[in-house]
């Protein structure tokens, strides 16, 4: 990966990229079509990550409802995994989440996925339940975390 790496809100144009992100990273994956539905919402946070010069290098939705929010969807392009860029993601939805009033932010992950698992307790994330037989191709439980916010 070369330059610095930027967070910006996603536009129709990224749509695409985000898309092809998401169909190598998850068994289900979110048609392009869910994104672009998604995209002008005014309770959805978009933001993508590239580096200078480069395309899309991963992504983030953040859904905000009342006091809260979820992290729907998160991730990186395989190449660039391992780099922080899902971290800086994050961070960036955190601080909107924060803005926007939420006092927790939650979110599921597959029980099996340790490094995504270690990248949300580096950021604060707590478990508060699990969801049996959440994920499919194959079946796995999901694990629900929860984040306060400083004042929560």
């Amino acid at each position: 990966m070369s330059g610095v790496v930027g967070v910006r809100p996603m536009t129709p144009d990224d749509v695409a990229a985000v898309a092809a992100i998401e169909a190598v990273s998850f068994s289900d994956p979110w048609p392009a079509s869910a994104f672009a539905q998604l995209l002008p919402q005014p309770h959805v946070r978009m933001h993508i990550a590239r580096g200078d010069g480069e395309g899309v290098l991963g992504y983030c939705v953040l859904l905000l409802a009342a006091d809260e929010g979820e992290i729907a969807n998160i991730a990186t392009a395989p190449q660039v995994r391992g780099q922080g860029i899902a971290g800086r993601l994050l961070d960036h939805a955190l601080e909107v989440a924060m803005t926007d009033g939420a006092a927790a932010v939650f979110l599921e992950v597959r029980e099996s996925n340790t490094a995504a698992r270690q990248l949300y307790a580096s950021r604060g994330f707590l478990p508060v339940g699990r969801r049996r037989g959440y994920y499919e191709q194959p079946r796995e439980d999901a694990l629900l975390l929860r984040r306060a916010s400083a004042g929560a």
